[in-house]
């Protein structure tokens, strides 16, 4: 049976690509995550008995763990996922990052190299690098990312998947190590950790607390719905051209206080109890301190996934924004399983920037 390790696969994204590929393909699929604060296999409830699905617990720091894994399940592909993803977090702790994002993914390029040379078909193996649209820095009013744009990343998060990509290109370029790497805008959907932006708002909103919006909210990003995304992932995984990166967006640009604003509608409609003394969520908008670094506007071109691949979002940011807030309104009670007790809904990273 061909076989692809998903590492982060207890993550936010990596879980939604694992439950994309055991419903949509014949692959078994190893996770292989070390479970820190974002990852959580509550997320992998549906096919956590399925007999292509096996999970196991490692770091891919560790080049033994990383060793012995492709050992026993001999991998046609890696997707790699694991990563610290948060840029507050990384404002306040910068060390974890560069260890995970920078040095893991050179243990797991390593690993991967030493496999592939032993390999009868050299065919036989591809490495998924996914990583972000962070990496180019920020946009001006206009203009769009593309594969080609020059790397500026501004914030310790970024600078650490600039650099995994710069290291996923050179293990190709020295080697010939087959890659692919992807570059993705702002994921969105559920199982989402809530200390990112809609799940912040849509949990805080229901527990009646402020709902934190830095500076005048007028940073854009382009959303892109968590299943669209698990979609282009595996189709580029299987598909995509060896040693070529693809951009994956959602078409999908918006203020950051215009998502809020949203969802504060959104949930007016839906619930029918407010919090004590607003009439609307919206009441309950904080404007506070900036994140130092904050870039102002991402957007993503993906006209050459869509053009070689063919692939487009099947979700609009409405019809996407309204699955989420359904799900998170189903699954309160998942939000509080996977909040650690230091986590209450506040901004991070603002103590670094005071």
């Amino acid at each position: 049976m061909k076989t692809v390790i998903v590492t982060g696969g207890a993550g936010f994204i990596g879980s939604a690509v694992i439950r994309y590929l055991i419903e949509n393909s014949d692959f078994q699929v190893v996770n292989f995550d070390k479970l820190t604060y974002a990852g959580n296999l509550e997320s992998l409830a549906s096919v956590a008995e399925h007999p292509r699905y096996r999970f196991e617990r490692g770091d891919i720091c560790d080049p033994m763990q990383v060793k012995n894994l492709f050992v026993e399940f001999q991998p046609r592909a890696v997707m790699h996922l694991a990563a610290e993803s948060h840029v507050d977090r990384s404002i306040d702790g910068p060390a974890e990052f560069i260890n995970t994002n920078i040095v893991g993914t050179s243990v797991l390029l390593e690993a991967s190299r030493a496999y592939w040379s032993e390999l009868e078909d050299a065919n036989a193996f591809r490495f998924h690098h996914v990583s972000t649209d962070e990496v180019y820095g920020s946009l001006g009013d206009t203009g769009l990312f593309h594969e080609q744009s020059p790397y500026q990343p501004n914030s310790p998060y970024s600078a650490s998947k600039a650099s995994s990509d710069h290291l996923v290109r050179a293990w190709h370029e020295t080697y010939g190590l087959p890659v692919v790497i992807t570059n993705c805008s702002n994921n969105y959907g559920p199982y989402q950790f809530p200390e990112k932006l809609i799940p912040l708002i849509i949990t805080n909103a229901l527990d009646g607390k402020p709902l934190p919006v830095y500076g005048k909210g007028e940073q854009v990003r382009d959303w892109l719905y968590v299943d669209d995304h698990a979609r282009a992932l595996c189709l580029v995984m299987e598909q995509g051209a060896i040693g070529e990166t693809y951009n994956i967006g959602g078409h999908n640009e918006m203020q950051n206080i215009e998502v809020v604003r949203t969802l504060c509608s959104l949930l007016d409609s839906r619930v029918a109890q407010h919090p004590p003394e607003v009439s609307k969520f919206a009441d309950l908008i904080e404007f506070v301190t900036d994140r130092p670094g904050h870039d102002q506007r991402y957007a993503i071109d993906a006209g050459k996934i869509k053009a070689e691949l063919g692939w487009v979002p099947r979700e609009t940011f409405e019809t996407g924004l309204a699955k989420t807030i359904d799900w998170y309104l189903a699954n309160h009670e998942w939000c509080d399983h996977v909040r650690d007790g230091s986590y209450q809904g506040e901004r991070l990273g603002l103590a670094s920037g005071a």
